[in-house]
């Protein structure tokens, strides 16, 4: 039983070391980070995930390094993965809200939209969350006009009176109509008098 507990010790100190490192590598990055050499604060986090793969705040902060560097892909990756994994609502809800960011940074409102959604549900006190959302949807709403107003446009667009015809095009018109009309009345007349007469059968 001895032997037992010396193990478990020896395994948690040597965990508390890893950890320890991860912790100076991640304070190294978050300073590379700070000095805007995402570059290499992205290696910094990156050799804390190839010893503790899954370390939370070493793939988060990575992930935004990746942004900053214009990655958006990959750094929606790990935030997908943290989202999916992350069981606390703090580091979700901002893994979540980054995703937002990217998404509306690459014109797809609807899924930006439903990103800060889901932030404010896992965090409904997120200002910047609630203030993205708007920005979105207003940006969405230009984009996409509400089809009420399509179809009162549209709407409009019949009520509105025809242009008016000239005197000299109206006086045409009725006498294209009254010749129309005398032509008509020439073939009843014709018809009547030939046609018509049936012989009387007694």
């Amino acid at each position: 039983m001895k032997v037992l507990v010396s193990i478990m010790i020896l395994i948690f100190v040597c965990q508390l070391a890893l950890a320890q490192d991860s912790n100076k590598d991640i304070e190294t990055g978050n300073n590379y980070y700070r000095q805007q050499q995402y570059d290499k604060a992205e290696g910094e986090y990156r050799r804390v995930l190839e010893t503790t793969s899954g370390d939370k705040t070493a793939k988060f902060n990575l992930a935004d390094a990746l942004i900053k560097q214009n990655k958006p892909d990959d750094a929606n990756k790990l935030l997908g993965q943290l989202n999916v994994t992350e069981n606390g609502n703090d580091l979700r809800s901002k893994a979540v809200y980054n995703q937002g960011v990217i998404l509306t940074q690459q014109k797809k409102l609807e899924e930006s939209i439903e990103a800060y959604k889901e932030t404010l549900r896992l965090n409904p006190g997120d200002q910047e969350a609630r203030e993205n959302l708007q920005k979105a949807l207003l940006e969405l709403k230009k984009k996409n006009p509400p089809k009420k107003q399509e179809e009162k446009k549209k709407q409009e667009q019949k009520q509105q009176p025809k242009p008016k015809i000239s005197p000299r095009d109206a006086q045409q018109q009725l006498k294209l109509l009254e010749q129309k009309e005398k032509q008509v009345q020439e073939r009843l007349q014709k018809n009547s008098r030939t046609g018509n007469a049936l012989p009387k059968d007694w």
